[in-house]
């Protein structure tokens, strides 16, 4: 066999053993990887769709907020107007309507029956104002009889303000002087209660808005502050008992004349189960930076906080609140803390499966190219013990002959320098046994206890 032969031999048979030691490596390795992009968030989307009704607390001026923030890290919101609350949550709960998050007013009648819709946390106070004619009443069941603005069907205002009458018994009307209820829309209630067509007018609106403040200042017009507010926020958890001061609205014309205490249900982000946890973070910092002020009945930082809404709090929701912002998101921009967060889950594959096998592969194509030498000791070992047995000249002889055999056939196997020395180690127990044929064909009977040794 010419040197350039022996060559092409080594080379086929290393790429032969490395084939065939790689191959279920890497599909081990690819196994792994599907295994785990199985289990790997896709990408959030760019495109986000908020569900308000915009004559609630605020929503649209905050709506444009959250548009402006979100914008920075390359997500567009698109708003989507709704009747109320209701209509809001109704748009959430149909996939077919494609909205992905909603503002909606705590106290929805039949909240807690709404699938698939989770609270992402309140955002601010939304008192509710009692504006009415007359004499000074301590409670809604001074408004018994009266014609009452009470919203329009599938607005919050009307959901609390049903809730709220019929827990005093009034919501139908009293005996000869029956309840009328007015589904009249935010500003057509003030107007309407200025002009005397209604007696009284439920408001769901926050303390900074300007036609709460011109309303409470209109002389004829009170403001009705609730005597058994406690026993209000203990039948209803999603309401608070807030004290608006005397004078906050004008110091110098003393407005409101004296302390009102409020009912106040919160506004709140709510979105699908299905959502993507980092956008839900991202919609959640953004609420942090919008709502994180003081105004004029909370504390700076109080909101968003994690308060009764009615739905349950997300899993992303709970773990905001009670550690911050996610740590990849502190230090990174939004695109790249989500990219390394998803390329982090891929790391599990590398860490559980690659590491190992990095270790066990080496190992393996050593075992597979010594074990062509190795699989010969079994001949040898063979003719070691037939050599025990006392056989004949032509027996011995014969495995003499077959010993040559197998050195010439080891001699011919493709071996890799790095791995010659398994080689020159057979050929030397090869030798150890011939010596001993030849002694016993030489009439040689007593044979080295040391040599035996060596190849047993």
């Amino acid at each position: 066999m010419t040197m350039d032969s022996l060559r092409r031999q080594l080379s086929r048979a290393r790429r032969r053993d490395l084939w065939l030691t790689l191959t279920p490596t890497l599909l081990l390795i690819a196994l792994a990887f599907s295994a785990t992009l199985y289990f790997v968030k896709p990408a959030p989307p760019k495109h986000l769709v908020l569900a308000l009704a915009p004559d609630e607390g605020g929503a649209r001026y905050y709506a444009r907020r959250y548009q402006e923030l979100l914008k920075k890290d390359g997500i567009t919101v698109e708003l989507r107007n709704t009747e109320g609350s209701a209509h809001s949550v109704a748009l959430l709960t149909d996939p077919a309507q494609h909205v992905d998050v909603a503002f909606v007013q705590s106290g929805l009648r039949d909240a807690d029956k709404v699938k698939h819709v989770v609270s992402l946390g309140s955002l601010s106070y939304v008192p509710l104002w009692v504006f009415y004619r007359g004499a000074p009443v301590e409670d809604l069941r001074g408004l018994a009889g009266k014609r009452i603005a009470v919203g329009p069907e599938d607005s919050s205002t009307r959901a609390l303000a049903l809730t709220l009458l019929e827990a005093n018994g009034i919501a139908s009307g009293t005996e000869g002087a029956p309840t009328q209820l007015v589904p009249a829309e935010r500003d057509a209630a003030m107007e309407a209660l200025k002009a005397g067509t209604v007696d009284a007018a439920f408001v769901l609106a926050p303390a900074e808005s300007p036609a709460v403040k011109k309303l409470a200042a209109v002389p004829g017009i009170q403001l009705l502050s609730f005597a058994r507010a406690d026993a209000y926020v203990r039948r209803y958890p999603y309401l608070s008992k807030l004290v608006l001061p005397r004078g906050v609205f004008d110091l110098a014309k003393d407005v409101p004349a004296h302390d009102v205490v409020l009912l106040s249900p919160t506004a709140n982000l709510v979105a699908r189960d299905s959502l993507h946890p980092a956008l839900a973070y991202l919609l959640m910092r953004a609420g942090s930076e919008i709502h994180g002020g003081a105004g004029l009945l909370d504390r700076a930082g109080e909101f968003p906080a994690p308060l009764e809404a009615g739905f349950p709090l997300s899993s992303e929701a709970r773990r905001y609140y009670q550690a911050g912002v996610p740590l990849l998101q502190r230090y990174l921009p939004f695109w790249a803390a989500n990219l390394v967060d998803r390329l982090w889950v891929m790391l599990v594959p590398i860490i559980a499966v690659v590491v190992p096998l990095g270790r066990a592969v080496p190992a393996l194509y050593r075992w597979r190219v010594r074990s062509r030498v190795f699989r010969w000791y079994a001949r040898l070992k063979e003719i070691e013990i037939q050599l025990e047995e006392n056989p004949g000249r032509p027996m011995l002889e014969d495995m003499l002959k077959r010993l040559e055999e197998t050195e010439r056939s080891v001699n011919q196997i493709p071996t890799p320098l790095a791995y010659a020395e398994n080689l020159y180690f057979f050929r030397e127990h090869v030798d150890v046994v011939r010596r001993r044929l030849v002694r016993r064909l030489a009439g040689v009977v007593d044979d080295s206890p040391a040599e035996t040794q060596a190849t047993g």
